[in-house]
């Protein structure tokens, strides 16, 4: 049997693991030249920029879609 694969690329991921994975692969200063978010160049964390991207639509999108756009390597789930 062939296993179904879901259409979404961030089906099963949350926001922190995105965040997570950005930060290793771009570091805080790739990512806030990537995306020009304050809580990406000012005293950065991963909580502070949860609590952002969580009240901010905006800016979920575009971390969102920073995240589909990078090149990750293969999984197999």
């Amino acid at each position: 049997m062939t296993k179904a694969t879901n259409p979404d690329p961030l089906h099963g991921l949350t926001l922190e693991t995105l965040l997570q994975r950005l930060v290793a692969k771009y570091g805080w200063p790739g990512l806030a030249e990537q995306i020009d978010i304050k809580c990406f160049s000012n005293e950065p964390s991963i909580a502070s920029s949860l609590k952002f991207l969580r009240k901010t639509p905006w800016a979920r999108q575009k971390v969102e879609a920073l995240y589909v756009q990078s090149d990750w390597p293969e999984t197999s789930d």
